[in-house]
């Protein structure tokens, strides 16, 4: 090589090029080989990750029969293969664990500033996995924002919901812990709900009950009958059940409750039973209420003083004249 020269791939004594034992014709630079081998350590590693997910998916599932836990045990598989992997690729670069360690100062800005809320986040999905207050596929309201969707996803950082309106909400683990979050589908997915409807005073309020419970058993979504349904220690009537709820100002208040056989098109089934209900008051004697007054006045209600200015002009007021001498006059 001549003096001032500049190559292109220039070794040192620590990067001696090899032919591998007279194999290869020409000589191969030693970064050249420390890629190659850092990709076949990567492509076997994602081979075998493949492989143990193939080999051990289905006995995990039979094992945990949980969504959420079969994929959190999988994903874990896979970090660990691909975590070794990084290992041996770092050693093939000739790094040890030693070498990038960082300062006790600076490791520990690291770890409050950068790690503090991955590792909060983890703990908290360790904390869902083991409650168990959802599940994947179940659906879920968060109370505070008055918003339903399915659950999509759950890792050991955040939960992923698909929500009713075509769009997705991943929360991490850590803030969903904090909300009141509704499930509608633990365990038995049929869910009780109310309605109210307020009839004036003068109709018939037995009929009206009769008419509106009869309105809701017409609708599919609604439980017609059957048994008493069990909630803890007490028991419902399965059957729709319209009570007298309060005498209200405009009216009395009746509330209907029924049950629901699945949560998930709630404003449906709420149409379906006004538009029910709606078509059986229709010739009943029976009025829904709604805001009005009536002014009613007698002996007791005192007088009205009306008083006409001296100066007022003729004709005023759409009166005659002669018509305003008498009301001076009288």
């Amino acid at each position: 090589m001549r003096a001032g020269s500049v190559w292109l791939f220039q070794t040192t004594p620590t990067e001696a090029a090899t032919d591998f034992g007279g194999l290869l014709p020409v000589a191969v630079p030693v970064w050249v080989n420390q890629l190659l081998s850092a990709l076949f350590v990567l492509a076997v590693a994602f081979v075998i990750s493949r492989l143990l997910v193939r080999l051990l998916g289905r006995r995990i599932a039979q094992r945990f029969r949980r969504p959420s836990l079969t994929r959190t045990a999988l994903r874990s598989i896979r970090a660990f293969v691909f975590i070794f992997a990084l290992l041996t690729v770092m050693n093939i670069y000739g790094l040890q664990l030693g070498d990038i360690a960082l300062s006790v100062t600076v490791f520990s800005a690291v770890i409050g500033v950068i790690l503090a809320p991955i590792v909060g986040s983890i703990i908290s999905g360790m904390f869902l996995l083991a409650d168990q207050p959802y599940e994947i596929g179940d659906m879920i309201e968060l109370a505070d924002r008055n918003q339903r969707g399915f659950v999509e996803d759950i890792t050991l950082r955040h939960t992923k919901i698909f929500t009713l309106d075509n769009t997705f909400l991943v929360i991490p683990n850590g803030e969903i812990r904090q909300r009141d979050v509704i499930n509608y589908s633990a365990e038995d997915p049929r869910i009780r709900l109310s309605q109210q409807f307020l009839v004036t005073y003068e109709s018939d309020i037995d009929e009206a009950r009769r008419l509106i419970e009869r309105g809701a058993r017409r609708c599919d979504d609604v439980i017609e009958g059957g048994p008493d349904i069990r909630i803890g220690a007490a028991r419902y009537p399965a059957s729709p059940t319209v009570y007298l709820d309060n005498f209200a100002d405009h009216g009395v208040l009746l509330t209907l409750r029924y049950w629901a056989m699945e949560p998930y098109k709630l404003l449906r089934v709420r149409s379906r039973i006004q538009t029910a209900v709606w078509d059986e008051l229709d010739d009943a004697d029976v009025e829904i209420a709604y805001p009005h007054s009536h002014l009613y006045f007698d002996e007791t209600s005192g007088e009205m003083q009306v008083s006409l200015a001296d100066d007022a002009p003729a004709g005023g007021a759409g009166q005659a004249p002669e018509e305003l001498d008498e009301v001076r006059d009288g």
